[in-house]
C-alpha cells in the first residue's frame, strides 16, 4: 500500500523545504552575472533576463526534487548525515516527489520557450539539454551522478551554459569575457557539491554511488574544494582582462577563509554542514560583486 500524503500546507512546507533554499544562489549567480555582462556591453533586455532566471530556478528546484525522488527509490537516502530527504526520509510520497520535479521542470520549458521566441530557437536546445542533466544526475539507469560525473555537469551547466546563455539572451549578441566569466562561476558551483559530496561519502559508499568525491576519496576531495573555491575567486582576475571592474570580486575572498578552514581541519559528517552553507554564502556574495564588476 502507497504512503498517503500529508495535508497540503503540511505538504506544501515539506515541498518547499525540499526545494532546498541553500543550494538556489547555484541558479541566481549564473544569471545575475549574465546580467551584468549584457549591461556592460551595452544594455540590458529585462524581460529576457528575468525569463532566464525563471528557467534557472525551476532547472535548479526541479534538479533538486529528481534528485530526491530517485535517490529515494533507490535507497540511496537511507542513514544520511544532512537534512532529511522527502522520499528517503518518509516524509512525502514518491510520486508526489516525483511530481514536483516535473512540474519544476515544467515552468522550465514553459519560461524557455518564451525566451527562445524572443532570441533565438538555439536556446531550446540548450534548456532541453539543461532538464536531461537535471533528470539524469541521479535519475535513468545509469546516473552520471552515481558515476563520479556530477561536477562536469554542474561545472557545464551552471557555469558555461547559464553564464554564456544568460548574457546571450539579455544582451542579444555573444562575448567572449562571457565565456571567461562563466569559468569562475562554474567553479564556485563545483566547490558547492565537492563539500556536500564529501560529507556524503561514507553513506554514497554504502549505498554504491560512485560521487567523485568517493572516487577520490576523503583527503583529494578536501584538496579539490579548496582548490576550485580559492581558484574560482582568484579567477575574477581574468575576466579583469575583458572588464578591470570584474576584481570587484577578489573582495569575497575572505568569506572562502572560514569553509576552507573547515573542511581543510578533516571535520566529517555533520560538522561539515556550516562549510556548506558558508559555502552558498560566498557563491552569492561572489556573484553579486562579479555582475556589478563587469556590468562597469
Amino acid at each position: 500500500m502507497s504512503r498517503a500524503a500529508p495535508a497540503l500546507p503540511a505538504t506544501a512546507r515539506l515541498l518547499a523545504a525540499g526545494a532546498r533554499p541553500r543550494t538556489l544562489p547555484v541558479a541566481v549567480v549564473p544569471v545575475a552575472v549574465g546580467a551584468g555582462l549584457a549591461a556592460g556591453a551595452g544594455g540590458v533586455h529585462l524581460v529576457e533576463a528575468a525569463l532566464a532566471l525563471v528557467v534557472s530556478l525551476a532547472i535548479q528546484i526541479g534538479t533538486n526534487y529528481a534528485n530526491d525522488y530517485s535517490d529515494g527509490v533507490r535507497g540511496t537516502d537511507a542513514g544520511r548525515v544532512g537534512p532529511a530527504r522527502l522520499v528517503g526520509g518518509g516524509l512525502l510520497p514518491a510520486r508526489t516527489v516525483k511530481g514536483a520535479a516535473v512540474a519544476s521542470f515544467a515552468v522550465a520549458a514553459a519560461a524557455g520557450l518564451a525566451v527562445s521566441l524572443l532570441t533565438s530557437p538555439w536556446l531550446l536546445l540548450a534548456g532541453a539539454a539543461s532538464i536531461a542533466a537535471g533528470w539524469l544526475y541521479t535519475g535513468g539507469p545509469r546516473p552520471y551522478g552515481y558515476l563520479g560525473l556530477g561536477e562536469v555537469f554542474v561545472f557545464v551547466f551552471f557555469g558555461l551554459v547559464a553564464v554564456v546563455g544568460s548574457a546571450y539572451v539579455a544582451s542579444g549578441r555573444f562575448h567572449a569575457v562571457d565565456v571567461v566569466a562563466a569559468v569562475p562561476v562554474g567553479l564556485l558551483a563545483v566547490a558547492l557539491l565537492v563539500v556536500n559530496n564529501l560529507r556524503d561519502i561514507p553513506g554514497d559508499e554504502r549505498a554504491g554511488k560512485r560521487t567523485l568525491a568517493v572516487v577520490l576519496g576523503d583527503a583529494r576531495t578536501r584538496g579539490l574544494y579548496v582548490a576550485v573555491t580559492v581558484g574560482g575567486v582568484a579567477l575574477s582576475a581574468a575576466v579583469a582582462v575583458y572588464r578591470p571592474g570584474a576584481l570587484l570580486g577578489l573582495l569575497a575572498l575572505p568569506l572562502a577563509l572560514r569553509p576552507v578552514g573547515i573542511v581543510r581541519r578533516a571535520a566529517k559528517g555533520g560538522d561539515l554542514v556550516p562549510a556548506l552553507v558558508m559555502t552558498g554564502t560566498l557563491q552569492l556574495a561572489f556573484g553579486a560583486l562579479l555582475a556589478v564588476g563587469v556590468a562597469w
